[in-house]
């Protein structure tokens, strides 16, 4: 009954931030299908997930597992809970000191967790110590701790938040986009690390399929994002092919040969030193590859092995 309890409370929670179930998990860096089992009552939230949906809904997280009286939301000093790890012994008493105020962006766990993907890009996931990042974030470990009790799980959130932003930078970028060749060249430019953001989600992405080699929890995670953003170029390939926009070739074929060229280019940019426009490409007497080198041969690909002959 408790459990049922506590999941209408979230709900609550979720349904006044006038948000999805699934924007929501975004927010608190969990599966949306972990959110939506533990709504339904075939699975508990976790210490750590009921932490961060006080903190991001801004509730008391007492009230939230319901060892406080009152509505959910309407916290006893009239301020956000912080994201107190949510058991009776841990619900903060006045002595105790407050955590920091949620930033706009989303609070103080989207802090750690974009704090930790940036960790990741410059030094490896192996490199990153939790002392960093509480570092990064101008905190202690124990604050750290507060959000996500281990490393290891705080990883896995950091790949998550990274996975989901990316995905959803995608559907921005091709948001209605009915032409399937405009759209894969807008994939293309994407997936080409000009800026120094492009460039560290690269380095993340390099990492993870070390991780993925070694079948780790986060490489599993990696292998199924994978799959899902290559099943997001097949359908682009084959409604193209619908279209008349491109030859009619096997899309899944396509696809896997277009993402591993993309993804072979992509790691010889990562090796070369960001430099001025032009810098890495072909007769410029600069070694590596460039980015406008690697957007240009993708192209060049598409051209000529997917676009469809013009008519006459």
């Amino acid at each position: 009954m408790q459990q049922d309890e506590v999941a209408a409370r979230v709900r609550q929670v979720i349904d006044a931030a006038g948000v999805s179930a699934r924007e929501f998990a975004r927010r608190i860096v969990i599966d949306p299908s972990k959110l939506s089992r533990s709504l339904n009552g075939t699975r508990r939230f976790t210490a750590a997930e009921l932490a961060r949906i006080a903190d991001i809904g801004g509730v008391d997280v007492g009230r939230l597992i319901g060892t406080t009286a009152g509505p959910v939301g309407d916290a006893a000093d009239g301020s956000p809970a912080g994201g107190a790890v949510p058991t009776p012994s841990a619900v903060r008493s006045p002595s105790q000191p407050r955590p920091p105020s949620p930033s706009p962006e989303g609070g103080r766990p989207l802090q750690i967790v974009r704090e930790t993907v940036r960790l990741i890009a410059e030094r490896g996931f192996h490199a990153v110590r939790v002392a960093d990042i509480a570092a990064a974030c101008h905190t202690s470990t124990a604050a750290i701790h507060y959000h996500f009790p281990g490393r290891d799980e705080l990883l896995e959130a950091a790949v998550r938040w990274c996975m989901d932003e990316d995905t959803r930078r995608r559907a921005d970028a091709t948001a209605g986009t009915r032409h399937a060749g405009d759209e894969l060249r807008r994939l293309i430019e994407l997936q080409t690390p000009r800026t120094e953001q492009q460039r560290r989600q690269w380095c993340v992405w390099l990492d993870l399929w070390a991780e993925a080699a070694r079948s780790t929890t986060v490489g599993r995670l990696h292998v199924d994002y994978y799959r899902q953003w290559r099943g997001t170029v097949a359908d682009v390939i084959r409604r193209g092919v619908e279209q008349g926009v491109f030859r009619p070739v096997d899309a899944d074929g396509a696809a896997l040969a277009l993402t591993a060229l993309i993804d072979g280019l992509a790691s010889q940019v990562l090796a070369t030193e960001p430099g001025p426009p032009g810098s890495g490409a072909p007769g410029t007497g600069v070694p590596g590859t460039s980015a406008q080198a690697m957007h240009d041969a993708l192209i060049a690909h598409v051209d000529a092995c997917l676009t469809a002959p013009a008519a006459g």
